[in-house]
């Protein structure tokens, strides 16, 4: 998944323990096989060779799912969640401390669009040669969820999923108290904003920090609006608590899309959240209540 993950169970035995972690791990590697990017040997690079071509193709029910999802995430977002956005990777190399070539970014912009291809399930078509899909705004999400759904399952009452940030809380500790889930300050590297104090659901978050570049003291995030193929520059970190991992994410990722409009955007939804700009004002329902660290 491109970052640390651990898994924690409470188990009747190590033994257990291991077999049970085991088979979620081997399901994460699963998905990860499936749907990366980065290996040309994944069902998504074979899906964006069609797109390339301007092609069709059938796909199985997990995969329709997980598209079915991504419609839904982008009627919410009147459009900023699209998942054909990734190619505008194309012209940000966040590796290389410089803003991409204006004309580039508009080129991709033309290849940009979740209402430019045709998903009827279980067909997927693409009228614009040259699309692109990328799922890592959804997947590492799902994997979470079904991991925990994974150990619940086997017989776990008390553990916790975290691959790269994103975290699935499996009921409380093993003696009854909360988990401490932290979360990360934007600005300040290893500092904490809050911590909260859960017994279950989810935990997500989005930012303009992780992958990021500074030009004459500006700040580009990697959160790209698929409608002007530049960062967004409002919010500086969402955080979203829900039962699902993968509602989190997204929401999350939604709200820094919104920008300014984001914290009433997640208010009208009812998630518990918590937001800081990059003016550093902090708020949202969740900078409130618990524990601040």
């Amino acid at each position: 998944m491109g970052s640390p993950c651990e898994i924690q169970l409470f188990a009747e035995s190590g033994a257990e323990a291991r077999r049970i972690s085991d088979a979620a791990v081997t399901d994460v590697r699963r998905l990860e096989s499936r749907y990366s990017r980065y290996r040309s040997d994944s069902l998504l690079s074979g899906i964006n060779r069609v797109a390339a071509e301007g092609g069709r193709i059938t796909v199985d029910a997990e995969t329709a799912g997980l598209l079915n999802y991504a419609a839904t995430c982008h009627e919410q977002s009147a459009g900023l969640f699209d998942i054909t956005s990734g190619i505008l990777r194309r012209a940000w190399r966040f590796d290389r401390g410089e803003l991409p070539d204006v004309v580039r970014v508009q080129d991709l912009l033309e290849r940009i669009g979740w209402h430019k291809l045709r998903w009827e399930p279980p067909v997927l078509e693409f009228p614009v040669p040259g699309m692109e899909l990328d799922f890592g705004g959804i997947v590492k999400e799902y994997a979470v969820d079904r991991a925990a759904a994974l150990c619940r399952n086997a017989g776990i009452r008390h553990g916790v999923i975290n691959l790269g940030g994103d975290v699935r809380l499996i009921g409380s500790r093993a003696d009854g108290s909360p988990w401490r889930v932290a979360i990360s300050h934007p600005r300040e590297k290893g500092s904490m904003i809050k911590t909260l104090s859960l017994r279950e659901g989810a935990v997500a978050s989005s930012g303009d920090y992780e992958r990021c570049i500074l030009v004459d003291g500006i700040r580009y995030g990697h959160v790209l609006n698929p409608k002007t193929g530049w960062p967004v520059r409002r919010l500086a970190a969402v955080s979203v608590v829900g039962d699902l991992c993968v509602v989190a994410g997204s929401a999350s990722t939604i709200a820094m899309l919104k920008e300014e409009d984001g914290p009433a955007w997640l208010e009208a939804m009812g998630l518990p959240h918590l937001w800081i700009d990059v003016d550093g004002n902090v708020g949202g329902s969740l900078a409130e209540s618990g524990a601040w660290t």
